[in-house]
């Protein structure tokens, strides 16, 4: 896996600050500064921008669901983009004043990870948001492996 933090089924669900603690310490350098400092990582060059395998895709630090690969679109931002949340309650959104701009951060709501942002500007067809995501917040889990991971109630999307 080449973001490296492989959780087991019996690591997904309630997370306390021990195994948080534990796994900020498996992130690498981009997904902790993404994740925890509030930080952005380069555009079109980071891993889901152009990925499009079925599956979804969890937090990196808590292992929550937080989009699927049929709410994903390229938008052309150079980031990840979805139409809309897995599990729209693991989505806080809190106002951004950060580089001179209005916007809306998202963060997963287990963890606190800062995700990315979103935008109304997405297909109007989708919903019209678009949840511009770094894919360094991101761990995917392809649809072969969902039941192995832990995530076998979502093979249903697929199917």
């Amino acid at each position: 896996m080449a973001q490296g933090v492989l959780l087991l089924e019996k690591d997904i669900g309630v997370m306390n600050m021990k195994n948080k603690e534990q796994r900020l310490k498996e992130l690498n350098e981009m997904q902790y500064y993404v994740t925890q400092q509030q930080g952005t990582e380069p555009p079109y060059r980071n891993e889901y921008d152009q990925h499009f395998e079925h599956g979804i895709y969890v937090d990196i630090v808590s292992g929550e669901p937080l989009f699927s690969s049929f709410d994903k679109f390229d938008a052309g931002c150079g980031w990840p983009s979805f139409a809309k949340p897995l599990e729209a309650e693991e989505i806080t959104e809190h106002f951004d004043a950060s580089h001179g701009m209005r916007r809306v951060e998202v963060r997963s709501k287990t963890a606190d990870s800062h995700l990315g942002h979103v935008f109304p500007d997405g297909p109007k067809d989708l919903g019209g948001l678009r949840y511009c995501i770094n894919s360094a917040a991101l761990r995917f889990v392809p649809f072969a492996e969902l039941e192995e991971q832990g995530y076998g109630k979502y093979k249903a999307l697929f199917e």
